[in-house]
């Protein structure tokens, strides 16, 4: 049986190395290290090892494929050894696409310890009778998508894989914005029907009358407007997963009928008495207390247990707060990659976040990510930055500048005082320590300047508002405001 705590290491380079093994080594793994010389009199004991880490070979060459000749030996030797890759910037050069399907992720260096961990677990698991690459990978992309290594939030994710591959009923219980969707799209991904379609539908936001047609579909000629046959979310899932969001808000006579597709697997379309075999893995979620709900009569009893056979109860973010700081990350990742803009977070206001009760949960963090960006674009937010619900910051200090950028802010004004001088004179001509003696209408004056220079900036940038607003050191909703004002567009 192999001990899932040990591991060989085969780097070159020995600092790394022993850095390497005293890294695993107080993560509680045992790390055998070795080169690529002498590693295969190590290799001669691989039952005893979970996986083998693969760094840095000095013999790499890419006419003698040290690397691939390794990969070829590894698996003579272990076909169900597991296999990492240690990705370095200054050796990016070396191959690594022959390692085929027992390589099972890459730990980039310098290591991060949630990367490290998540890498140990899944060669933990292949020495633990799940040695299907294709699973693990699967099982990474569910750490990706549900993020947080909070107890709660690792309870949660360990249930999904648990019962992913099984065809059991789960019913996803948690408040609204807790991401009871991404957890069902994890397990229809983590199971043995992944290849097949996924389809959800929000049994609370479909009227009643039109819920039976929209989950079973219906013939033509069913009922006035039946224009033609069409098949129902039951059948366009065959052979994947059907998520029932909002199940709780599904009312009672079509709570009748989906017990019935539990329980004999069949359902007709609405106007046809031909039987449809459902050929379908049940997800339901809801934000409702459902033992309540039964106990009010507002839902069957016999139907809570057939769709509680396997329960995963989602965090709510308050529950939770030690993720909002990767939770921040991951979200505003997902921003920059839809180009919808960036922001960064001071730590100050992580902290300020971490205080607040968050009612809407991740949805409503995301939501408040998204207006941030609107609000500082590719800026540091701190505390005073926040809107003022979120702004916890009674023991929190505000972020102190450094002096080099004050500095820095202060020759930037006074060139740009220069700059203004210069256009004034421009605009106006060469200006005079004494008023014109008719006068001046100062606010006309302060506003042709303005006009000017949103129309200069906008020129420059090829009307790119955010561009323009960042050159003329204003928010870009304010620049929006301005250029409404001034009824100003591009041509």
């Amino acid at each position: 049986m192999p001990n899932p705590q040990s591991l060989l290491l085969i780097d070159d380079n020995a600092y790394r190395a022993g850095a390497f093994k005293a890294i695993l080594e107080f993560l509680g793994f045992n790390c055998v290290p070795s080169s690529s010389e002498n590693w295969l009199a190590e290799m001669q004991s691989h039952e005893e090892f979970a996986g083998v880490i693969v760094g840095q070979l000095n013999q790499y060459d890419p006419a003698n494929n040290v690397g691939r000749n390794i990969y070829s030996e590894i698996a003579n030797i272990d076909k169900q050894i597991p296999i990492v890759l240690i990705y370095d910037p200054l050796h990016e050069d070396q191959e690594d696409d022959y390692y085929g399907e027992q390589r099972v992720g890459t730990i980039n260096w310098p290591l991060k310890q949630n990367e490290l961990l998540e890498i140990l677990h899944a060669c933990s698991a292949c020495r633990n009778g799940r040695s299907n690459p294709e699973f693990i990978r699967r099982s990474n992309l569910l750490s990706h998508k549900i993020v947080g290594q909070s107890d709660a939030m690792s309870a949660a994710r360990k249930l999904i894989e648990q019962v992913a591959t099984s065809e059991a009923t789960v019913l996803i219980l948690g408040e609204s914005g807790t991401g009871k969707e991404i957890a069902a799209r994890g397990l229809h991904d983590l199971s043995d029907r992944a290849g097949h379609p996924f389809v959800p539908i929000n049994c609370g936001a479909i009227p009643a009358e039109l819920l039976e047609s929209e989950l079973f579909g219906h013939e033509k000629g069913a009922f006035t407007g039946a224009l033609m046959t069409r098949k129902g979310r039951f059948e366009l899932a065959d052979g994947g997963t059907i998520f029932l969001d909002e199940i709780g808000d599904m009312p009672m006579p079509m709570q009748v009928k989906l017990l019935r597709v539990l329980q004999e697997k069949t359902y007709e379309r609405v106007g046809s008495g031909k039987s449809l075999r459902a050929n379908v893995r049940i997800i339901a979620a809801t934000h409702r207390q459902l033992s309540t709900e039964v106990k009010e009569g507002r839902f069957r009893e016999d139907l809570f247990y057939r769709l509680n056979v396997f329960p995963i109860d989602m965090p709510a973010l308050r529950h939770r707060v030690e993720d909002i700081d990767q939770l921040v990350a991951e979200l505003i990742s997902r921003l920059e990659k839809d180009n919808r803009g960036s922001v960064r977070l001071s730590p100050n206001a992580i902290r300020s976040l971490m205080l607040c009760q968050w009612a809407g949960n991740v949805r409503e963090l995301a939501n408040l990510l998204e207006r941030l960006c609107i609000l500082h674009p590719y800026g540091v937010v701190d505390v005073k930055d926040l809107p003022q619900d979120y702004r916890k910051d009674s023991d929190l200090s505000s972020y102190q500048t450094p002096d080099l950028a004050n500095k820095n802010e202060t020759s930037v004004s006074a060139a740009n005082n220069d700059k203004l001088t210069a256009s004034i004179t421009a605009i106006h001509g060469e200006p005079t320590s004494q008023l014109p003696t008719g006068g001046v209408n100062l606010k006309e004056f302060i506003k042709d300047v303005e006009l000017s220079y949103i129309e200069k900036a906008l020129t420059e940038e090829d009307w790119v508002v955010a561009r323009a607003a960042k050159r003329l050191t204003m928010q870009r909703t304010t620049l929006v405001e301005k250029m409404r004002k001034y009824q100003l567009q591009k041509s």
